[in-house]
């Protein structure tokens, strides 16, 4: 099952080898109001932490060979529940998004997008798992070899299999640029795990993006309030920043038969 390396609760670094976890870094957001609600934890710390990821290992198999791969929508507003409704709707081809198992990936089924990308964040490294690629299919994999995380070369590889309109994840400001330059329009870019970001990479965010969390993000929530078009979530937002970024959120917010969100109830603790 290799090893697995994300930034999950609170952006604590998080290693798993072998369907353990083996190492656990300093969480730098103590508290998170979607973990609150779904799991009941009050304080992020590396003991909720671990009973957290183990959680997770042992309900839906993540980072293991029992990896569960479909799923159906988890949340109202996170990425992978627009980018799967998109998809269904026709309004994308496909998504490129990173999830353990597999790496960086080209999905045009819905509950495959929902159940590779609804329970896991920031996966910044990660191992093949043999069920986890048979399930999504190699050909669908940038590298079933090694799971290679490369969001550029996952959109490359999106329009190299005909797909025309594509979704991709991004956590990262450059590779966000990078892939705006490359690919215009037919692109939809959804800025990820924005926690920790710079106050010239969130500029860059919503420069390039058309779809952004807030994370725990000070800069991105600033930068929001004059520069979103919509915002969907009032714990963790999801902010449009060009009428692309709209129309996604607002399909999703007329399948739920709600309105934009106001000002937020609760927020992560600290900001930064």
């Amino acid at each position: 099952m290799g090893r697995h390396v994300m930034e999950a609760l609170g952006m604590s670094r998080i290693v798993i080898e072998d369907g353990k976890i083996v190492d656990i870094g300093e969480p730098v957001v103590k508290y998170c109001p979607l973990f609150k609600k779904y799991r009941g934890i009050e304080e992020i710390n590396k003991e909720t932490i671990r009973e957290n990821m183990e959680f997770r290992i042992g309900k839906f198999g993540m980072c293991a060979e029992s990896r569960e791969t479909r799923m159906r929508d988890f949340l109202s507003f996170g990425i992978s529940e627009i980018l799967s409704l998109a998809v269904s709707e026709k309004a994308l081809d496909a998504a490129v998004i990173a999830a353990d198992g597999c790496g960086t990936c080209v999905l045009d089924d819905p509950e495959l997008i929902q159940g590779m990308g609804g329970r896991i964040s920031g996966i910044r490294e990660t191992s093949p798992i043999t069920k986890v690629i048979d399930d999504i299919g190699p050909e669908r994999i940038l590298d079933p070899r090694t799971a290679v995380i490369d969001q550029f070369a996952g959109v490359a590889k999106a329009f190299a299999m005909r797909h025309s309109k594509v979704g991709v994840t991004v956590a990262d400001a450059d590779d966000a640029a990078a892939i705006r330059d490359a690919f215009g329009s037919a692109v939809v870019i959804f800025a990820v795990h924005t926690t920790g970001l710079s106050e010239r990479d969130a500029e860059t965010m919503f420069s390039v993006c058309d779809v952004i969390t807030g994370c725990a993000s000070a800069p991105i929530r600033r930068l929001a309030k004059t520069l979103a078009l919509v915002k969907a979530g009032t714990k963790v937002p999801v902010y449009a920043a060009t009428e692309t970024g709209k129309e996604m959120i607002m399909m999703k917010l007329n399948e739920l038969g709600k309105e934009p969100s106001g000002d937020d109830d609760d927020t992560p603790f600290p900001l930064i």
